[in-house]
């Protein structure tokens, strides 16, 4: 009489119990073990939390990144940029934004530019790069660029002499304190803008911050050319200052000379010397790339 082979019998009742009730333990410890996990990452949460608050108050870590980075990187990119390669993924991203320079191509050079600030917003350098290179490389490059209707190479340079401002006014937001961002905004008023007034007032910003006299010297040629008497009266008080100082240049006499004019200055109260001569005047206004 055949019979079944052992390895094909079905289990019998009692099997079939110690089996269901093994399978009970084991889905019972697993559950176990997911909550104990799960308390112990609760409580751990708020020690971690005060931890980072700690170091990102101390300037030793920064604040993650915004969500608008999230759309703009790929995954890699942003997962790398939460953790310890954040500086790398910038680097990158710079190299990548001259390489684009070199092709002239403004819009990439913009966008790779913005990834990069946003992943190192505490660096000033590349805030400064990334306003020169809007408001003096691409500005120029559209103005002078023949191919592009004349009325149209006007609005590109306005636009991008714009976007440099703005670069750095975002830049500020970070590093409120940074006389070489503050310096750099000025040179855009004076230079690309003509705005006089908004130049003497970063320039003023940046001697609060260096207490360096030859700022505030800055300050006053800039408010000397503009063209309201409240910026001349400002102008002639900052430059008197520096004179009374013995910081009597060519520049400051000259500029001196010429508010005494426009103010009516009573002739008992104005400076004793003369004109100067300067063979480059515009060289003493301020600083220069």
């Amino acid at each position: 009489m055949s019979s079944t082979p052992a390895s094909h019998e079905p289990l019998n009742t009692r099997e079939q119990t110690l089996h269901w009730s093994w399978r009970g333990v084991c889905s019972r410890r697993h559950l176990q073990a997911l909550a104990v996990f799960l308390c112990l990452g609760a409580a751990k949460l708020p020690v971690e939390e005060a931890a980072t608050q700690h170091l990102r108050t101390a300037k030793l870590l920064t604040a993650p990144v915004s969500l608008g980075l999230r759309e703009s990187l790929g995954q890699m990119s942003f997962a790398a940029s939460l953790g310890g390669l954040r500086s790398l993924v910038a680097s990158v991203t710079y190299l990548r934004a001259y390489r684009e320079w070199e092709n002239i191509n403004w819009a990439k050079v913009d966008s790779l530019f913005q990834l990069t600030t946003r992943l190192q917003p505490m660096y000033p350098n590349y805030w400064d790069e990334a306003a020169w290179h809007m408001a003096y490389n691409a500005a120029s490059s559209y103005l002078y660029n023949e191919e592009i209707n004349p009325m149209l190479r006007g609005q590109l340079y306005e636009q991008h002499v714009q976007r440099g401002v703005n670069i750095l006014l975002e830049g500020l937001r970070f590093l409120p304190d940074d006389a070489r961002l503050w310096t750099a905004l000025a040179e855009i008023y004076d230079q690309r803008l003509h705005d006089h007034r908004k130049a003497a007032t970063c320039y003023l910003q940046v001697h609060r911050i260096s207490r360096q006299d030859r700022y505030a010297r800055f300050a006053g040629y800039q408010y000397a050319q503009a063209s309201d008497p409240d910026s001349w009266e400002k102008g002639y008080d900052l430059l008197k200052a520096a004179y009374d100082k013995k910081q009597r240049q060519p520049s400051v006499i000259d500029q001196l000379k010429n508010l005494e004019e426009k103010l009516r200055i009573p002739l008992p109260l104005r400076i004793p010397d003369a004109h100067q001569a300067l063979e480059n005047p515009q060289s003493l206004i301020g600083p220069m790339r």
